[in-house]
């Protein structure tokens, strides 16, 4: 074992999970939002704190890496992950703003599926930092948020086509196509989260 005369500092990958969990509990309120026909519009207040709390774990994250000599991964590395992390966030908390925002009051095909969609990437998110803190796995787990990224992709344009199909009032229309758009984007980013992890096992594997 190599002597370092100045140790790593390895509490990112403690930063990383934390910050990746806040994203399952995020996933699973937008998902009790969804889950009766009518939207529960108070979930956007409980998705806002937990938007705040990524916020603070993403700087904190940031101020450690301005203090930190030597770190476990590459630099910049460290930052695109952070910030990948809070993205996800940021779309979900922007799918729950919209919904109440805009009043929307049943549940369209397309929604919950969504949001079911993902919880399950969020899910396999935190798999994959518990499995880069082992430097074991991770590429399972970016090979599965992929799938469920095309997955996501497939019920969007679904639910796109249903929406411009059975809707007649343009407004409405809009506002649900702002909404199913938020909330493919934020598969679209876990996505982004997983193609960094890959970058990043190929470059230390």
């Amino acid at each position: 074992m190599a002597f370092r005369l100045i140790p790593r500092e390895e509490k990112f990958f403690s930063d990383f999970q934390a910050l990746a969990a806040e994203l399952q509990r995020g996933a699973a309120l937008l998902e009790q939002m969804f889950s009766p026909d009518h939207p529960d519009w108070r979930r956007a207040d409980e998705i806002k704190e937990v938007e705040h709390k990524c916020d603070s774990l993403t700087h904190e994250i940031f101020q450690r890496l301005n203090r930190t000599f030597v770190t476990p991964l590459d630099r910049e590395d460290i930052h695109t992950l952070a910030r990948s992390l809070d993205d996800v966030m940021d779309a979900i908390d922007a799918s729950a703003t919209l919904v109440r925002l805009y009043r929307l009051d049943r549940v369209r095909f397309g929604a919950r599926e969504l949001a079911q969609t993902i919880t399950a990437s969020t899910k396999e998110v935190q798999l994959a930092f518990d499995a880069l803190a082992k430097n074991k796995g991770v590429t399972t787990h970016s090979v599965e948020i992929n799938r469920l990224e095309n997955e996501a992709d497939r019920i969007h344009q679904d639910a796109v086509v249903r929406l411009f199909d059975d809707e007649q009032n343009p407004l409405t229309v809009m506002k649900w196509k702002e909404t199913l758009d938020f909330l493919e984007a934020a598969t679209d980013r876990c996505e982004d989260v997983a193609n960094v992890l890959e970058g990043v096992v190929v470059k230390h594997g």
